[in-house]
């Protein structure tokens, strides 16, 4: 009888083996995914959506411009909901439009404690309600440093750039300066390698029928060259795509700034913008914040 037990012994080893050898597969295919697997599985595939170079992450857009009270504070709470990992802005942050350094203060106290409230790093980008006159350019460089920066983050080029710098030119309706434009084109020469390049700026300057050439974005066009790049802008408060050269360039809607609320066909609409970023750039979802709920919905 033992020749019996030690050859049913040795089948039970090779049987768990095998077993033990299929839930490996599995493992090493989608990572921390343990599960054992058969002929047929009742799933369709286990290459998981989680790459380690995607990302997720949020863009809030005009606060205000007429501020409607307690909208930018409730999509705070609902951004936390959704654990982005940053958040991103295209301006228009405060009121402002004064000298009055107290009123200034106040305003932004105001702001910067909604977006302490944020369980993630949030991204500052200064529009004309941010900066209109030199106390305003002053205490915004003051508290943040600089208005225009960049970040590089799992290969992706972040590029905040100022269409609000002074001294403008007359009758300019923004400007990216001389000193932005060779800012923007060393930092592209700097990181050639990137899969993808983002720009965020308060004015979508590409729709304006003026003289790209004087006003600096022609510049910066030219900079970004042959590159893989999407723009996002705010300031018209109506959501708008536009497609030029196979590049994307996105007008946004509001978070809270004035707006008639007439709906997805006008464009107007209070949302927060969720994008992943995988190999073939950013897949963008309009989030409207009447539709984001906590747990708590009922």
């Amino acid at each position: 009888m033992r020749p019996l037990i030690t050859t049913l012994f040795a089948v039970g080893l090779l049987f768990l083996a095998a077993a033990w050898s299929d839930t490996q597969t599995a493992s090493t295919t989608a990572r921390e995914l343990q599960v054992q697997q058969g002929e047929q599985n009742p799933w369709t595939h286990l290459k998981l959506n989680n790459e380690r170079k995607n990302f997720q992450f949020v863009i809030v857009t005009d606060r205000t411009g007429g501020h409607r009270e307690g909208v930018f504070s409730g999509a705070v709470d609902k951004i936390n909901l959704m654990q982005p990992e940053f958040v991103m802005s295209v301006g228009d942050l405060i009121e402002g439009g004064t000298e009055d350094t107290t009123q200034l203060q106040k305003e932004w106290g105001e702001f910067e404690g909604m977006v302490k409230r944020l369980e993630m790093p949030f991204f500052y980008v200064s529009g004309n309600h941010d900066i209109s006159n030199l106390v305003m350019e002053r205490l915004w460089n003051k508290k943040f440093g600089r208005s225009f920066y960049h970040f590089r983050y799992h290969d992706v080029l972040f590029l905040c750039l100022n269409t609000e710098q002074l001294p403008r030119l007359p009758a300019a309706k923004y400007r990216i300066t001389e000193e932005q434009q060779k800012w923007v084109a060393h930092v592209l020469q700097q990181n050639q390698d990137v899969r993808w390049t983002m720009v965020f700026l308060h004015k979508p300057v590409w729709t304006y029928n003026g003289d790209h050439e004087q006003n600096g974005w022609a510049a910066v066009e030219r900079a970004l060259g042959d590159r893989k790049f999407t723009a996002f802008a705010g300031h018209h408060h109506k959501y708008q795509r536009l497609e030029r050269n196979g590049r994307e360039f996105y007008s946004l809607a509001t978070t809270g700034g004035a707006s008639k609320l007439r709906g997805k066909a006008q464009g107007e609409f209070d949302h927060v913008v969720w994008v992943t970023v995988n190999d073939d750039g950013p897949v963008l979802a309009n989030l409207l914040l009447d539709g984001i709920e906590s747990k708590n919905i009922r």
